[in-house]
């Protein structure tokens, strides 16, 4: 099923735009640094864009902001998570500020995700 235009550019528009987690993430992420996992950012998937996604592990990766403690946002970020788990990728979330001052246990994690989970 293709992806519609306007989701697409979204998303590219969304990689100009990173939050500074987003950014701290992804320098730590790309060309295969982290544990020679390819990953993608703002990746367009079924209607959804998600942060940060590894195929080959199946895994998503999402970064919140403050925003996302409100209770419909939490709903909707619920949602998601049961749509993408429907087809076959995992979510794991981190709040920003966990990205920038406590990467080492986020990066521990993310790990964890991609080698020891069945």
């Amino acid at each position: 099923m293709p992806i519609p235009a306007t989701l697409l550019q979204f998303a590219r528009q969304m990689r100009k735009d990173q939050t500074d987690a987003e950014q701290f993430l992804w320098r730590l992420l790309r060309n295969r640094n982290f544990c020679g996992c390819k990953f993608r950012r703002q990746v367009p998937i079924g209607g959804y864009i998600i942060d940060f996604l590894c195929d080959e592990a199946n895994l998503a990766i999402e970064l919140d902001g403050g925003g996302h403690a409100d209770l419909d946002q939490k709903s909707y970020d619920e949602e998601r998570s049961k749509v993408l788990a429907g087809a076959g990728i995992r979510v794991i979330r981190f709040w920003n500020n966990d990205v920038l001052n406590n990467t080492d246990n986020v990066l521990e994690k993310i790990y964890v995700e991609l080698f020891l989970q069945s």
